[in-house]
C-alpha cells in the first residue's frame, strides 16, 4: 500500500519558506544556521564566499537572504544534483559543483571558502572521516563551517550502528542513512578531521505527530530551541559550529582518537 504523501501548510516559516509551518522544528536548523552565519558576516567587511556541500533545493539560503549580509555573499553549492541545478532557488546566481561528498570535493581548491555549511548529509556517507577532512579542507583558516546530522543518545547510537543493519539484511531493507551518531562521536569525528568545535545545539528534542500542531505557536518553538541549546546530545539532530583547526591541533586530535 502506497502511504499518501502529506499535504504541504499554506503558511511560511519564520516568515521566508512556504509550506510549512510557522515554527516548523524540522527547518529550525535553517533558521538557525542562518543566524549564526549572519552574525559571522556582520564581523567581516568586503564579499564572503560560501560554500553549502548538499545544497538541496537552497533552504539554507532561502533563510539567509532575510539578513542583509546576503548581499555580499558569493553562493557555491555542491551536490550531485539529482533533480537537476534549475531545482535550486535562485539557480542563476550560483556557482555550482557536480560532486559525490563520498569521492571527496573534487575539483574545489583547498582554502577558499569562508562559510561551509553541511546540513543532513555526513549520516549518508560511508566513509564519514574523509568527509569531514574534505570539508575541513576546502574552509579558510579563519572560515566558519556549520555542519550538522541527526543523532541518538548515547548507547542508542551503537543499536543503530551495529544490531538495525544486521535486522536490515534479513528483510533486504535498504536505508538511505549508513551512519549512527552520538552527540559525543559526532563532535570526535568533527575534531578529528580537522575542526574545532565552538558550539553545538540541538534540534526536535520534542516534536512530531500529535505535538505538530504546537508549530504553529512560537512559544513552543522557543522552548525546543532552549532545551536543544541546553541538552544537545538528548536531541534528534545537532548542528556544531566550528572553525578551522590548526594544523598541530588536528594531529593531537587524530592521534588521541586512535589512541582511545
Amino acid at each position: 500500500m502506497v502511504k499518501p504523501k502529506r499535504e504541504r501548510a499554506n503558511t511560511v516559516a519564520y516568515g521566508v519558506q512556504r509550506g510549512y509551518p510557522p515554527y516548523s522544528l524540522r527547518q529550525s536548523r535553517y533558521h538557525a544556521l542562518a543566524e549564526t552565519i549572519a552574525a559571522y558576516c556582520d564581523r567581516r567587511e568586503g564579499t564572503l564566499r560560501l560554500l553549502d556541500v548538499g545544497v538541496g533545493h537552497g533552504a539554507s539560503r532561502i533563510y539567509l537572504e532575510a539578513h542583509p549580509c546576503a548581499e555580499r555573499i558569493d553562493f557555491h553549492g555542491a551536490d550531485i544534483f539529482p533533480r537537476g541545478e534549475e531545482y535550486v532557488h535562485k539557480h542563476r546566481d550560483w556557482t555550482f559543483y557536480t560532486c559525490n561528498l563520498e569521492d571527496g570535493l573534487k575539483g574545489i581548491a583547498s582554502d577558499q571558502f569562508d562559510v561551509v555549511i553541511c546540513e543532513q548529509v555526513v549520516e549518508h556517507v560511508h566513509n564519514a572521516p574523509h568527509a569531514i577532512r574534505e570539508l575541513a579542507r576546502v574552509l579558510k583558516p579563519d572560515g566558519l563551517a556549520v555542519i550538522g546530522v541527526p543523532i541518538f543518545p548515547e548507547g542508542l547510537h551503537l543499536v543503530r550502528r551495529h544490531v538495525v543493519p544486521m535486522l536490515d539484511s534479513l528483510t533486504k531493507k535498504r536505508r538511505g542513512h549508513v551512519q549512527a551518531f552520538s552527540k559525543r562521536t559526532f563532535v570526535n569525528l568533527m575534531r578529528s578531521g580537522g575542526f574545532e568545535v565552538q558550539k553545538t545545539r540541538g534540534f526536535r528534542i520534542i516534536s512530531g505527530g500529535p505535538l505538530r500542531p504546537l508549530e504553529h505557536y512560537r512559544w513552543w518553538w522557543r522552548l525546543n530551541r532552549t532545551l536543544g541549546a541546553m541538552a544537545p546530545s538528548l536531541c534528534v539532530e545537532v548542528q556544531a559550529i566550528a572553525t578551522k583547526a590548526k594544523a598541530s591541533e588536528a594531529t593531537s586530535a587524530d592521534t588521541t582518537r586512535r589512541a582511545a
